[in-house]
């Protein structure tokens, strides 16, 4: 491992709709570090650094790019990854998240690889048509479910249109750990 690495980190990040890149950017901001885009990652070398963090939306419960960078992290066991997922559910949606967390880790690497969940929002102006698609079917589903809980009314009833929940302090746990 390079010896000019010592605490040098890195934000990694794949951003669908924007929020993603905006947790990324304030997470580079207070940690001092890089910011890149996971396109401009491929030309990098993990070795360079202490650690990596990674973060990537939530899409029909996985987080993008997740695998990838899991895979090629495989080979830089001296490397801390930790990660951060963005999403609409409510942060309060502890169960969920902790549901839609746990699958995207195996029993291992959640002991070695923290991660950390940031309430984020909806953009269907920017989102691809194929995430805008299974959003719609998904608030469709939603709808129609019979005896939906409160929090699952509020999911459907938010479902329905663009919003943004980003903010700093969703972030808390997270520069706690980081720092």
């Amino acid at each position: 491992m390079d010896s000019n690495n010592t605490n040098r980190k890195v934000v990694v990040y794949t951003s669908e709709t924007g929020f993603t890149k905006k947790y990324a950017g304030w997470i580079a901001e207070d940690l001092k570090c890089e910011v890149m885009d996971i396109k401009d990652w491929r030309n990098q070398k993990p070795a360079d650094y202490q650690t990596v963090i990674y973060g990537g939306g939530f899409y029909a419960g996985s987080i993008k790019g997740l695998k990838k960078i899991k895979e090629q992290m495989k080979a830089y066991p001296d490397v801390k990854l930790i990660v951060f997922a963005t999403g609409a559910t409510p942060a309060e949606s502890k169960e969920i998240i902790q549901g839609a967390m746990d699958a995207n880790f195996t029993a291992e690497e959640k002991k070695n690889i923290p991660a950390f969940y940031f309430q984020s929002g909806l953009n269907y102006e920017k989102m691809s048509l194929k995430y805008k698609i299974m959003m719609k079917m998904f608030a469709g589903m939603m709808k129609k479910k019979a005896d939906k809980t409160p929090e699952e009314q509020a999911m459907a009833e938010m479902l329905t249109h663009s919003y943004d929940y980003c903010k700093k302090e969703n972030m808390k746990e997270f520069l706690e750990y980081s720092e």
